[in-house]
């Protein structure tokens, strides 16, 4: 019972340090990565929660408890990088010593075992006893200071070049398990989220992804948004060429040095305390003044930025974007204009139009042609805001490392091979063998000059 009690230990460490483990989990991670790229993640949109039979239904239930909306942050996936990560490290400790051994602890005989598993291996006759001393030094040019064993009459040779490149698979488990705790660290630890600031307000906080307001320690304020358009081309609206923010930190109402108007555009991220700030969107918030009919009958119609505005026929709409003056984009064309769409309250297609404030004529020739009636736009009090996602991984610098440790391991592991030679020196033969991990045809074009090399030497030897 002792003994069956002492063989559990050996067993679950086998079992952790298995081949089966690691491909078994390598599998399961890229099967559950498969979930999150079919199911949203972070904030998710209205319309997919009603898809799957809203928050009270049982699948979002199920979904919220095992973590799908968050899958990478969820406790089982992080579960499952540990678990690989201890895998990796016990594959590496039980087969590190007989790997150690191979490398700084060689055999230095040519034996018949060691003959048969050789890479290559030459035999030639010697005429005359030959000195071992000159396949010495010819070693030593070549791979380097060779072991020098007599034994049973024979003279055995033993040189290789680049044992620790033997490590190289640790050095790949270790800088796995590296860019895994980074992963860790930064899914503990770490945030992502967004934020939307008007011009001239300021925020301490930010909305992460699970939709829960986090401060940010410190303040933010936007002192000014802008954004540059691509000239506009046959008829379309211009496309943003570049937006940008100008932002200012401030902690306990003090600005913080080097962070006044600090510049935000695409590509170009602000980080402070750990905290990054990338530029994701933009947008307006205010609101619009329209006149729905004309004459007596007409009536003013106040309508926010992002709000929808119900039309006396019962259809409704809403403001794509508005501009105060519209003649840069439509020439011909002055003064206020707003861009929006109405939808009929019969249902159909979604009606696309411009309307201006300067341009009556314009507004009733399109009222008629839709079936609508005469829409105007009377002028808007609007601003940007900017739109930013928030990032902390602290993390990161792991991963950095960890991937930098990758690339060097590969390159020692493919590139950088362990090649050993062995020589053995009889009465009237001389037999050389070697081995390498890689690269196998150029070494035995490498091995064959060598051996003409040896069998020259040994010739020169027999002759004097």
């Amino acid at each position: 019972m002792a003994a069956h009690q002492s063989d559990i230990p050996t067993r679950a460490w086998d079992a952790l340090a298995s081949l089966r483990l690691t491909m078994f989990l390598l599998i399961a991670l890229a099967l559950v990565s498969i979930i999150g790229t079919v199911i949203p993640q972070g904030t998710l949109d209205p319309q997919y929660i009603a898809s799957i039979g809203g928050q009270q239904g049982n699948r979002y239930k199920l979904y919220s408890l095992l973590g799908f909306f968050n899958m990478y942050h969820s406790w089982w996936f992080l579960g499952l990088l540990m678990l690989l990560s201890a895998n990796l490290l016990a594959c590496s400790l039980k087969r590190l010593p007989q790997v150690w051994q191979t490398a700084f602890r060689p055999e230095p005989l040519l034996t018949t075992g060691v003959e048969r598993s050789a890479t290559c291996c030459q035999s030639l006759p010697l005429e005359s006893a030959n000195n071992p001393d000159s396949l010495t030094k010819l070693l030593s040019t070549r791979l380097g200071r060779p072991i020098v064993t007599q034994q049973d009459g024979q003279t055995h040779l033993f040189a290789q070049r680049r044992p620790w490149a033997r490590l190289a698979a640790y050095l790949v488990h270790a800088s796995i398990i590296l860019i895994f705790i980074g992963a860790i660290i930064g899914n503990l630890f770490g945030f992502k989220g967004f934020v939307a600031i008007p011009e001239g307000e300021t925020v301490n906080s930010f909305t992460d992804r699970q939709g829960n307001v986090r401060p940010l320690g410190f303040e933010l304020r936007c002192d000014q948004f802008t954004v540059s358009y691509y000239p506009a081309q046959d008829g379309h609206n211009p496309m943003p060429k570049e937006y940008k923010s100008i932002l200012t930190l401030t902690e306990n109402g003090k600005e913080i040095p080097g962070y006044k108007h600090a510049r935000l555009i695409v590509n170009e991220p602000l980080t402070y305390r750990g905290i990054t700030f990338y530029q994701s969107s933009y947008g307006n918030i205010g609101s619009h003044q329209f006149r729905i009919g004309e004459g007596p009958q007409g009536q003013n119609l106040t309508l926010a930025s992002d709000g929808t505005a119900h039309l006396p026929d019962g259809s409704s709409m809403h403001v794509i974007e508005a501009v105060q003056d519209v003649s840069p984009f439509l020439p011909g064309k002055s003064g206020p204009a707003a861009r929006i769409d109405v939808h009929p309250a019969r249902g159909g297609q979604t009606l696309d139009l411009i309307v201006f404030a300067n341009h009556p004529d314009d507004n009733r020739a399109e009222a008629a042609r839709l079936g609508l009636p005469v829409i105007s736009y009377l002028g808007g009090n609007e601003q940007f805001y900017t739109g930013l996602q928030v990032n902390k991984d602290p993390g990161v610098w792991v991963v950095w490392a960890g991937c930098l440790l990758l690339c060097i391991a590969l390159y020692v592991a493919f590139f950088l091979p362990h090649q050993r030679i062995w020589v053995r020196i009889d009465e009237h033969q001389l037999t050389i063998a070697g081995h390498t991990t890689r690269g196998q045809e150029s070494f035995r074009q490498w091995f064959n000059a060598l051996a003409d090399s040896l069998r020259t030497n040994a010739s020169q030897e027999g002759n004097q």
